[in-house]
């Protein structure tokens, strides 16, 4: 079975959501923790959130995954937005034991000239100052398209950050389709080689999720513009083979499509329907 979402707005609360998700065929979904562009988070309703549990378990859903906001850079060259990184990270993750055995996904960051060696230190830094250990959530670092000075732009990158923090062993990751191929590893032409690169480099296991999304640029252009299923340079085989490799289709798969709720359901209908034939 094909378990698929796509981003929904939590301004509502989390049942609300999971009603969304429901009523586009969707049996998980993501949601950004907070304003992806700044620093606020409502406050959280504990009544809330137990009913969205009760609601996943009686729809089998699989994880949802919280997207942290855009703005969290824990290797910037910048003290203050590094302070503001570790902070909003650790309130969210307080947050999300309201939500145990989900996922809470990140962009490990950009270095803004400071170097990569230097950015992956800061990263695993403060990776080291969550509560890793103690709590119920996996914690995700995103594979990134490269662009600019941005770290997670290659498998080895992500080794690196896992390497270098303390509880390295805990964390997970998760694929984006548009960044990966962007960043020049070629889903399109050699998806088992691909696979085979992440599973030497950094472990299939490790692996917990996918943003599954076509791109508006070409291969290896170090962009991210993510692009409707079937519309972009991906195009819809490529993602058809993806969400039915037998390495992958047992994953949650998060749509991130430039799309609103009507263009959520038809992209769910038309991969439900590709990945059972």
């Amino acid at each position: 079975m094909l378990h698929i979402g796509c981003h929904l707005s939590a301004a509502k609360g989390f049942m609300a959501m999971g009603r969304q998700a429901l009523s586009i065929s969707a049996d998980t979904f993501q949601f950004f923790t907070r304003n992806p562009r700044g620093g606020n988070a409502k406050a959280l309703d504990p009544q809330d959130a137990q009913r969205l549990r009760e609601l996943m378990e009686g729809h089998a859903f699989a994880p949802v995954l919280a997207h942290a906001p855009y703005t969290l850079n824990g290797c910037s060259a910048d003290e203050a937005v590094r302070s503001f990184a570790l902070r909003t990270m650790q309130d969210d993750l307080q947050r999300m034991e309201y939500l145990p055995g989900n996922m809470y996904n990140f962009h490990p960051g950009s270095h803004v000239g400071q170097g990569v060696e230097r950015g992956i230190e800061q990263i695993a830094a403060m990776l080291d100052a969550m509560p890793l250990q103690d709590i119920a959530t996996t914690v995700l670092l995103e594979t990134m398209a490269g662009k600019g000075s941005e770290v997670g732009g290659t498998f080895e990158e992500l080794r690196a950050i896992l390497e270098a923090a303390r509880c390295g062993d805990r964390l997970g990751i998760c694929l984006d389709t548009c960044h990966v191929y962007d960043a020049g590893y070629d889903i399109v032409g050699d998806l088992d080689g691909v696979l085979a690169r992440f599973d030497a480099v950094l472990g299939l296991e490790r692996l917990k999720a996918i943003h599954l999304n076509d791109s508006k640029n070409p291969f290896a252009s170090h962009k991210d513009r993510h692009e409707k299923i079937g519309q972009g340079s991906l195009g819809l085989e490529a993602l058809t083979r993806i969400v039915r490799h037998p390495l992958l289709r047992h994953l949650p798969f998060y749509l991130e499509t430039p799309n609103e709720l009507d263009g959520y359901a038809a992209e769910i209908a038309l991969l439900r329907e590709a990945a059972a034939s």
